[in-house]
């Protein structure tokens, strides 16, 4: 931990802004797709910014320092989603058809959570981590592996595939356990990651649940949730 909220909150904003402008920067050059792009942030920044919470010295303010991160990006998201901003890399790489509208949802929703889940759980609680790490890894690789191996559809939501909710457990459940272990390692949470397991896999089930739900564009609010009410209930 450092000694400064301050010079904390410089580095993590430096780590997570050069995470996104390269995504971004790669998805304008044509070297990676939009959907790639798009997937590859929607994984990659909650566990990055859940990592820099460790440079922060825990103050009573450190938790609303660090949320500034999120909610200045959520704040540009919607300054672009509503064309107020021009950023068409951001477009490129965070949108399906290449309409900035489209950042005015998931991407919208996903710095909203961030910001809420930093504020309310910080690390006093496994509760915000599972949730965020459920929503990053878990619907981020459920995509991934769905388009990439899904053959055999769910009956109630022809949208998802049985190999997408395997990808959705397998992310949010991986994710959640390493971030977990490194907090226990380091003595943030006074338990062993033996105890936590069977309360990860049943939100992580769970989670893999809801996500299969036929509801367009709210899966980062559904699955956050789902995490969190069974996060009061085991942690």
């Amino acid at each position: 931990m450092l000694n400064s909220d301050f010079i904390a909150l410089i580095i993590t904003f430096a780590f997570i802004l050069i995470w996104l402008r390269g995504n971004d920067f790669a998805a304008h050059r044509g070297w990676i797709s939009s959907q790639v792009s798009r997937k590859i942030i929607h994984i990659g920044t909650g566990p990055l910014f859940v990592l820099c919470w460790l440079l922060f010295p825990n103050t009573s303010t450190s938790r609303y320092i660090a949320a500034l991160v999120p909610l200045a990006i959520t704040l540009q998201f919607f300054l672009v989603g509503i064309g107020v901003i021009r950023d068409e890399a951001a477009v490129q790489a965070m949108s399906r058809s290449g309409d900035p509208r489209e950042i005015l949802r998931g991407p919208l929703f996903y710095g909203i959570i961030f910001v809420i889940c930093t504020v309310l759980f910080w690390y006093d609680s496994p509760i915000g981590i599972v949730a965020l790490m459920q929503m990053c890894g878990g619907d981020g690789l459920a995509d991934i592996v769905g388009r990439r191996f899904g053959r055999a559809r769910i009956p109630w939501n022809h949208q998802k595939t049985w190999m997408g909710s395997f990808g959705m457990f397998l992310g949010g459940f991986l994710l959640s356990l390493l971030i977990l272990m490194l907090y226990v390692a380091i003595g943030i949470f006074s338990t062993t990651i033996l105890i936590l397991l069977p309360a990860l896999l049943v939100i992580s089930i769970a989670a893999t649940l809801v996500e299969t739900i036929p509801l367009r564009d709210v899966d980062n609010i559904t699955v956050t949730l789902t995490a969190i009410l069974l996060g009061f209930y085991f942690f």
